[in-house]
């Protein structure tokens, strides 16, 4: 006799369907380790169990022969995470980083000894200007020294550069390398990916300190930009790939337009295999950086059968986190 789902049996198989797994209330002791805890959050709900999906995608991922592209925007070295950064590439849980300028210029700054210090943002900051501190929301930092790095990077550059474009991957490692030399063996984001040979991309250079402090050169610094474009494309065509957005962005569009530039040079490839995002931003104002994954799929930049997660949390607390969960969970093992 056919069933229907107003029929009880009907109903039952309906109720089934979606009432199969049970959640499951988290316990913590004084023993647990971020990975523990994480794992714990798979059985709750809501942005926890989005941070626990976070890991364990993240870290069954690199079980692959994968690329981990890294995007990274907003503010995260002086909010404090340039030795996540540094961590992740020398557990080689990342390959390839694509970056704001801002980023890198602060961690270049960090690197050779200068310091961000705490704040607040209840401040008056006509003082803080008549001070020449400048502030990043809670976080202070004195203008002087940024003048003169300024200045230094300058002067590097003149030296160091020959007359012809750079892509931002020769720049940046050149620039990594002076950033070791200088950093009486501090390390940095630049310095880390110089001496492993993890490349770094900037796609807007010129939006950044970089840029103003290579305006004070004589001559024009010429970027390669276009070879920037070519060099991610064949990269990203070259195995499959998954990819960690630290916030949107720029870095964010230039790691998922890698797929279109493939896509219009007919390429073979399917969209990046895994994705990862830690983002505030919402997607219903249109902007990339709160861009679903879900909609990248319609543009090919995110495969149709792809593990992805999204975890809306500000990164500075869930990029640690699970940073920890998959440096654990990854202890012992040698990428392929």
């Amino acid at each position: 006799m056919k069933q229907y789902p107003g029929s009880c049996e009907g109903r039952s198989s309906m109720k089934n369907k979606f009432l199969s797994i049970p959640t499951k209330p988290i316990e913590v002791n004084p023993d647990m380790s971020c990975s523990d805890l994480l794992r714990g959050l798979e059985g709750c709900s809501f942005q926890g169990r989005q941070l626990a999906l976070a890991a364990k995608i993240w870290s069954e991922a690199l079980d692959e022969d994968i690329a981990v592209w890294m995007g990274l925007a907003g503010a995260m070295v002086p909010a404090g995470m340039r030795k996540i950064i540094v961590t992740l590439m020398e557990s080689r849980l990342i390959d390839i980083l694509v970056s704001t300028g801002a980023n890198l210029y602060h961690d270049y700054f960090e690197t050779i000894g200068h310091h961000h210090f705490i704040g607040t943002p209840h401040v008056d900051d006509k003082v803080l200007r008549e001070a020449k501190i400048d502030r990043i929301y809670d976080t202070y930092v004195d203008e002087y020294i940024f003048l003169e790095l300024d200045k230094q990077i300058a002067e590097w550059a003149i030296e160091t550069l020959e007359d012809r474009p750079y892509t931002t991957r020769e720049f940046l490692k050149l620039l990594g390398e002076e950033a070791a030399r200088k950093s009486n063996g501090e390390k940095g984001v630049l310095s880390t990916a110089a001496e492993l040979d993890i490349p770094i991309y900037c796609p807007a250079i010129g939006d950044s300190s970089i840029g103003i402090a290579l305006a004070e050169m004589p001559r024009k610094v010429m970027f390669d930009m276009i070879g920037d474009v070519e060099e991610t494309a064949k990269m990203a065509a070259s195995k499959p790939t998954m990819v960690i957005y630290v916030g949107g962005g720029t870095p964010k569009n230039f790691i998922q337009q890698t797929e279109v530039t493939n896509i219009v040079l007919n390429r073979d490839v399917q969209g990046h295999k895994y994705a990862v995002q830690f983002v505030v931003d919402a997607p219903q104002w249109g902007g990339l950086s709160g861009c679903t994954f879900e909609e990248a799929i319609s543009w090919g930049k995110i495969a149709a059968d792809a593990k992805s997660v999204t975890v809306l949390c500000d990164a500075t607390i869930a990029l640690p986190i699970v940073t920890a969960a998959v440096v654990t969970r990854r202890k012992g093992k040698v990428r392929s």
